[in-house]
């Protein structure tokens, strides 16, 4: 894609060295060419997937805690289980 938007291969040319046809390479390149000024104007966007992402690396931390918390219950109360069987 980048060969075709850059001129170093046209859409035909790029279509036959991928062997894909060249209404999709049209697609994508207007796709590309549509959306590539979002990049320059979703600051606030990113701002806001960057504070999403954030919360949710607090919240596996948390719940990666709570995992070990709750393996070391199990392992303690199987090993209290098993003495109390012996007695």
């Amino acid at each position: 894609m980048l060969e075709v938007l850059t001129g170093k291969l046209s859409v035909p040319q790029a279509a036959r060295k991928y062997k894909i046809k060249d209404s999709v390479i049209y697609g994508w390149r207007n796709d590309v060419i549509e959306k590539l000024p979002l990049l320059f104007t979703t600051k606030a966007a990113s701002d806001e997937d960057r504070q999403r992402v954030e919360e949710l690396e607090r919240l596996i931390g948390q719940q990666a805690v709570e995992i070990e918390v709750l393996k070391k219950a199990g392992r303690w109360l199987s090993r209290l289980s098993k003495s109390s069987d012996g007695s």
